[in-house]
Protein backbone atom coordinates (compact mmCIF):
# COMPACT_ATOMS: atom_id res chain seq x y z
CA UNK A 1 0.00 0.00 0.00
CA UNK A 2 1.23 3.39 -0.64
CA UNK A 3 1.55 4.92 2.80
CA UNK A 4 1.86 8.69 1.06
CA UNK A 5 -1.59 10.41 1.57
CA UNK A 6 -2.92 12.47 -1.40
CA UNK A 7 -5.79 14.58 -0.23
CA UNK A 8 -5.23 17.64 -3.08
CA UNK A 9 -5.59 16.94 -6.60
CA UNK A 10 -3.55 19.73 -7.51
CA UNK A 11 -0.75 18.94 -5.03
CA UNK A 12 1.85 17.07 -3.86
CA UNK A 13 1.74 18.62 -0.73
CA UNK A 14 0.47 16.71 2.57
CA UNK A 15 0.07 17.94 6.54
CA UNK A 16 -0.27 15.87 9.07
CA UNK A 17 -3.90 15.66 10.02
CA UNK A 18 -3.98 13.99 6.14
CA UNK A 19 -1.44 11.55 7.48
CA UNK A 20 -3.43 11.07 11.04
CA UNK A 21 -6.63 10.49 8.79
CA UNK A 22 -4.84 7.44 6.84
CA UNK A 23 -3.98 5.86 10.41
CA UNK A 24 -0.33 7.03 10.87
CA UNK A 25 0.62 8.56 14.34
CA UNK A 26 3.43 10.34 15.41
CA UNK A 27 5.88 7.45 15.33
CA UNK A 28 5.03 6.03 12.25
CA UNK A 29 5.69 10.11 10.47
CA UNK A 30 9.06 10.27 12.19
CA UNK A 31 9.69 6.93 10.64
CA UNK A 32 9.04 7.59 7.23
CA UNK A 33 10.73 10.96 7.34
CA UNK A 34 13.99 9.24 8.98
CA UNK A 35 13.68 6.52 5.98
CA UNK A 36 13.48 9.25 3.76
CA UNK A 37 10.08 7.72 2.32
CA UNK A 38 9.12 11.06 3.44
CA UNK A 39 10.38 14.70 3.35
CA UNK A 40 9.11 17.02 6.21
CA UNK A 41 9.09 20.49 4.44
CA UNK A 42 8.44 22.40 7.13
CA UNK A 43 6.46 21.94 10.59
CA UNK A 44 3.15 19.53 9.79
CA UNK A 45 4.00 19.73 6.01
CA UNK A 46 5.12 17.14 3.78
CA UNK A 47 5.66 15.40 0.30
CA UNK A 48 7.36 12.29 -0.89
CA UNK A 49 10.77 11.90 -0.21
CA UNK A 50 11.77 10.53 -3.78
CA UNK A 51 10.05 13.96 -5.11
CA UNK A 52 11.72 15.84 -3.17
CA UNK A 53 15.19 14.22 -4.04
CA UNK A 54 14.55 14.29 -7.70
CA UNK A 55 13.42 18.16 -7.47
CA UNK A 56 15.62 20.98 -8.91
CA UNK A 57 15.95 24.27 -6.66
CA UNK A 58 12.48 25.77 -8.60
CA UNK A 59 10.31 22.99 -7.57
CA UNK A 60 11.81 22.63 -4.16
CA UNK A 61 10.82 26.23 -3.48
CA UNK A 62 7.44 25.49 -4.82
CA UNK A 63 6.90 22.68 -2.52
CA UNK A 64 7.70 24.80 0.44
CA UNK A 65 5.85 27.25 -1.27
CA UNK A 66 2.91 24.82 -1.09
CA UNK A 67 3.12 24.12 2.36
CA UNK A 68 2.87 27.50 3.21
CA UNK A 69 -0.01 28.64 1.29
CA UNK A 70 -1.87 25.81 2.85
CA UNK A 71 -1.06 25.88 6.24
CA UNK A 72 -2.38 30.14 5.94
CA UNK A 73 -4.75 31.41 8.04
CA UNK A 74 -5.68 34.05 6.59
CA UNK A 75 -6.54 34.35 2.73
CA UNK A 76 -3.08 34.69 0.79
CA UNK A 77 -1.57 34.36 -2.76
CA UNK A 78 1.64 33.22 -3.70
CA UNK A 79 3.83 36.38 -4.70
CA UNK A 80 7.23 38.07 -4.97
CA UNK A 81 9.71 35.38 -5.97
CA UNK A 82 7.03 33.18 -4.93
CA UNK A 83 5.13 33.66 -7.47
CA UNK A 84 7.56 34.27 -9.57
CA UNK A 85 8.65 30.44 -9.17
CA UNK A 86 4.92 29.58 -10.24
CA UNK A 87 5.00 31.71 -13.13
CA UNK A 88 8.45 30.01 -14.37
CA UNK A 89 10.69 32.90 -14.13
CA UNK A 90 14.12 32.13 -13.24
CA UNK A 91 15.19 33.52 -9.98
CA UNK A 92 18.81 34.41 -9.45
CA UNK A 93 20.74 34.95 -6.12
CA UNK A 94 17.85 35.62 -4.20
CA UNK A 95 16.73 34.36 -0.32
CA UNK A 96 14.59 30.79 -0.51
CA UNK A 97 11.99 32.85 1.88
CA UNK A 98 8.25 32.18 1.07
CA UNK A 99 6.23 35.10 0.29
CA UNK A 100 2.38 35.32 0.61
CA UNK A 101 0.47 38.23 0.16
CA UNK A 102 -2.96 38.64 1.83
CA UNK A 103 -5.85 40.25 0.24
CA UNK A 104 -7.54 41.19 2.96
CA UNK A 105 -5.59 44.12 3.89
CA UNK A 106 -4.20 43.57 6.72
CA UNK A 107 -0.83 43.25 8.07
CA UNK A 108 1.07 40.05 7.76
CA UNK A 109 3.93 38.69 9.93
CA UNK A 110 7.15 36.87 9.19
CA UNK A 111 8.17 33.81 10.89
CA UNK A 112 9.72 30.48 9.70
CA UNK A 113 11.07 31.31 6.77
CA UNK A 114 7.86 32.83 5.49
CA UNK A 115 6.81 36.47 4.76
CA UNK A 116 3.23 37.70 5.05
CA UNK A 117 2.95 41.30 3.03
CA UNK A 118 -0.18 43.67 3.13
CA UNK A 119 -0.85 44.83 0.28
CA UNK A 120 -3.83 46.13 -1.90
CA UNK A 121 -4.44 43.72 -4.58
CA UNK A 122 -6.45 45.46 -7.36
CA UNK A 123 -7.97 43.89 -10.65
CA UNK A 124 -5.93 42.57 -12.94
CA UNK A 125 -3.48 41.87 -9.73
CA UNK A 126 -4.56 37.95 -9.42
CA UNK A 127 -3.80 35.01 -11.85
CA UNK A 128 -5.00 31.33 -10.95
CA UNK A 129 -2.14 28.52 -12.22
CA UNK A 130 -1.99 24.61 -11.06
CA UNK A 131 -4.75 25.55 -8.33
CA UNK A 132 -3.16 28.22 -6.35
CA UNK A 133 -3.80 31.73 -6.53
CA UNK A 134 -0.69 34.08 -7.68
CA UNK A 135 -0.10 37.57 -8.10
CA UNK A 136 0.51 38.07 -12.00
CA UNK A 137 3.71 38.74 -13.83
CA UNK A 138 3.09 42.50 -13.98
CA UNK A 139 2.47 42.37 -10.30
CA UNK A 140 4.88 40.18 -9.17
CA UNK A 141 8.31 41.88 -11.14
CA UNK A 142 6.96 45.39 -8.89
CA UNK A 143 7.24 43.31 -5.85
CA UNK A 144 10.32 41.37 -6.46
CA UNK A 145 11.78 45.33 -7.58
CA UNK A 146 10.59 45.95 -4.45
CA UNK A 147 12.42 43.56 -2.28
CA UNK A 148 16.16 43.97 -4.09
CA UNK A 149 18.45 46.18 -6.24
CA UNK A 150 18.18 46.92 -10.27
CA UNK A 151 20.17 43.62 -11.29
CA UNK A 152 18.47 41.12 -9.69
CA UNK A 153 15.13 42.59 -10.30
CA UNK A 154 15.82 43.15 -13.96
CA UNK A 155 16.94 39.27 -13.88
CA UNK A 156 12.93 38.88 -12.85
CA UNK A 157 11.37 41.32 -15.07
CA UNK A 158 13.02 39.75 -18.13
CA UNK A 159 11.89 36.85 -17.45
CA UNK A 160 8.64 37.01 -16.72
CA UNK A 161 8.53 39.75 -20.06
CA UNK A 162 9.88 36.62 -21.69
CA UNK A 163 7.54 34.06 -21.00
CA UNK A 164 4.95 36.47 -21.87
CA UNK A 165 3.83 36.82 -18.08
CA UNK A 166 3.63 40.50 -18.45
CA UNK A 167 4.50 43.66 -21.13
CA UNK A 168 6.45 46.66 -20.74
CA UNK A 169 3.03 49.03 -21.31
CA UNK A 170 1.72 46.71 -18.85
CA UNK A 171 5.01 46.98 -16.46
CA UNK A 172 4.54 51.33 -17.33
CA UNK A 173 1.21 51.64 -16.32
CA UNK A 174 1.72 49.57 -12.77
CA UNK A 175 4.52 51.81 -12.01
CA UNK A 176 1.97 54.87 -11.20
CA UNK A 177 0.65 52.47 -8.25
CA UNK A 178 3.82 52.12 -6.68
CA UNK A 179 4.77 55.56 -5.99
CA UNK A 180 4.69 55.03 -2.12
CA UNK A 181 6.40 51.26 -2.56
CA UNK A 182 10.07 51.19 -1.49
CA UNK A 183 12.89 51.08 -4.01
CA UNK A 184 10.12 52.93 -6.33
CA UNK A 185 13.00 54.94 -8.36
CA UNK A 186 14.69 51.02 -8.79
CA UNK A 187 11.25 50.29 -10.52
CA UNK A 188 11.64 52.93 -13.06
CA UNK A 189 14.84 52.15 -13.49
CA UNK A 190 14.10 48.38 -13.89
CA UNK A 191 11.53 48.82 -15.85
CA UNK A 192 13.24 50.97 -18.59
CA UNK A 193 16.35 48.54 -18.97
CA UNK A 194 13.56 45.20 -19.31
CA UNK A 195 13.88 43.69 -22.46
CA UNK A 196 12.48 40.47 -22.82
CA UNK A 197 14.49 39.54 -25.61
CA UNK A 198 17.09 38.18 -23.13
CA UNK A 199 16.49 34.53 -22.52
CA UNK A 200 18.47 33.76 -19.77
CA UNK A 201 19.99 34.89 -16.29
CA UNK A 202 23.41 35.63 -17.62
CA UNK A 203 21.85 37.70 -20.31
CA UNK A 204 20.20 39.70 -18.41
CA UNK A 205 22.95 39.94 -15.90
CA UNK A 206 25.18 40.68 -18.85
CA UNK A 207 22.91 43.59 -20.32
CA UNK A 208 22.51 45.26 -16.88
CA UNK A 209 26.82 45.02 -16.77
CA UNK A 210 26.51 47.03 -20.12
CA UNK A 211 24.55 49.68 -19.06
CA UNK A 212 26.15 50.05 -15.45
CA UNK A 213 29.44 50.58 -17.22
CA UNK A 214 28.00 53.13 -19.97
CA UNK A 215 28.86 50.77 -22.37
CA UNK A 216 26.51 50.76 -25.95
CA UNK A 217 23.73 49.45 -26.15
CA UNK A 218 23.52 46.28 -28.14
CA UNK A 219 20.61 44.41 -29.60
CA UNK A 220 19.75 41.33 -28.19
CA UNK A 221 19.03 37.89 -29.85
CA UNK A 222 20.31 39.63 -33.44
CA UNK A 223 19.25 37.68 -36.35
CA UNK A 224 22.08 37.17 -39.01
CA UNK A 225 20.68 35.58 -42.34
CA UNK A 226 23.25 33.84 -45.34
CA UNK A 227 22.98 35.42 -48.70
CA UNK A 228 19.76 33.33 -49.44
CA UNK A 229 18.11 34.96 -46.55
CA UNK A 230 17.68 31.80 -44.48
CA UNK A 231 18.67 32.49 -40.77
CA UNK A 232 21.48 30.81 -39.39
CA UNK A 233 22.16 32.48 -36.12
CA UNK A 234 20.67 34.34 -33.86
CA UNK A 235 23.37 36.00 -31.60
CA UNK A 236 22.47 36.95 -27.51
CA UNK A 237 24.28 40.30 -28.36
CA UNK A 238 25.24 42.68 -31.27
CA UNK A 239 26.38 46.13 -32.30
CA UNK A 240 25.62 46.22 -36.47
CA UNK A 241 27.14 49.46 -35.97
CA UNK A 242 30.74 48.31 -34.34
CA UNK A 243 31.01 45.14 -35.82
CA UNK A 244 31.05 43.05 -32.89
CA UNK A 245 28.64 40.82 -31.23
CA UNK A 246 28.89 38.89 -27.75
CA UNK A 247 27.77 35.62 -26.78
CA UNK A 248 26.94 34.25 -23.26
CA UNK A 249 27.20 30.97 -21.58
CA UNK A 250 25.76 31.11 -18.64
CA UNK A 251 25.86 27.10 -18.43
CA UNK A 252 28.69 27.25 -15.43
CA UNK A 253 25.83 28.71 -13.00
CA UNK A 254 24.54 25.42 -12.80
CA UNK A 255 27.95 23.76 -11.71
CA UNK A 256 26.48 20.24 -13.65
CA UNK A 257 29.02 20.69 -17.02
CA UNK A 258 28.37 17.73 -19.33
CA UNK A 259 30.13 14.83 -19.55
CA UNK A 260 33.62 15.48 -21.22
CA UNK A 261 32.92 14.46 -24.61
CA UNK A 262 29.79 16.45 -24.58
CA UNK A 263 31.00 19.24 -23.51
CA UNK A 264 33.84 19.31 -26.18
CA UNK A 265 31.13 18.76 -28.82
CA UNK A 266 28.91 21.59 -27.49
CA UNK A 267 32.53 23.56 -27.93
CA UNK A 268 33.37 22.90 -31.75
CA UNK A 269 29.77 23.13 -32.32
CA UNK A 270 29.89 26.85 -30.79
CA UNK A 271 32.94 27.66 -32.83
CA UNK A 272 31.89 26.05 -36.04
CA UNK A 273 28.68 28.85 -35.40
CA UNK A 274 31.12 31.49 -34.84
CA UNK A 275 32.69 30.92 -37.64
CA UNK A 276 29.88 30.61 -39.74
CA UNK A 277 28.66 34.46 -38.41
CA UNK A 278 32.30 35.98 -38.92
CA UNK A 279 31.98 34.81 -42.36
CA UNK A 280 29.05 35.78 -43.12
CA UNK A 281 29.75 39.38 -41.03
CA UNK A 282 33.27 40.34 -41.29
CA UNK A 283 32.40 41.10 -37.38
CA UNK A 284 34.44 40.84 -34.08
CA UNK A 285 33.54 38.23 -31.08
CA UNK A 286 33.07 38.51 -27.44
CA UNK A 287 32.71 35.53 -25.60
CA UNK A 288 31.69 36.13 -21.76
CA UNK A 289 30.81 32.87 -19.46
CA UNK A 290 29.26 33.50 -16.05
CA UNK A 291 32.90 33.68 -14.45
CA UNK A 292 33.47 36.84 -16.18
CA UNK A 293 30.22 38.33 -14.92
CA UNK A 294 31.62 38.12 -11.45
CA UNK A 295 34.83 40.48 -12.47
CA UNK A 296 32.67 42.95 -13.83
CA UNK A 297 35.88 45.62 -14.42
CA UNK A 298 38.17 43.50 -15.89
CA UNK A 299 34.99 42.08 -18.46
CA UNK A 300 33.84 45.54 -19.02
CA UNK A 301 37.58 46.39 -20.24
CA UNK A 302 37.81 43.62 -22.35
CA UNK A 303 34.43 44.12 -24.25
CA UNK A 304 35.26 47.83 -24.41
CA UNK A 305 38.99 46.62 -25.86
CA UNK A 306 36.86 44.77 -28.84
CA UNK A 307 34.30 47.37 -29.31
CA UNK A 308 37.10 49.97 -30.15
CA UNK A 309 38.37 47.85 -32.51
CA UNK A 310 41.74 47.10 -30.52
CA UNK A 311 41.15 42.85 -29.97
CA UNK A 312 39.62 39.88 -31.45
CA UNK A 313 38.32 38.39 -28.38
CA UNK A 314 37.46 34.56 -28.44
Amino acid sequence: MDPTPRPHAVSDVFATRDALALGHDDKSIARLVRSGEWHRLRHGAYCAGVLWRDADARRRRLLVAEAAYQAARSHVVLSHTSAADLLGAEVWDLPDTVHLTRTDARAGRSQAGVAQHRGTVRVGDLTRRDGRWATSGTRTALDVISLTDVEHGLVVTNALLHRGETSLPALRQGLASTVRWPRHLHARLVVGLADGRCESVAESRTMYLFWRHHLPTPIPQYVVRDARGVIVARLDFAWPDLGVFAEVDGKVKYTTLLAPGDSAADALRERRREQLVVGLTGWRCVRLTWADLQHPERTVARVRAVLAGGLWAA
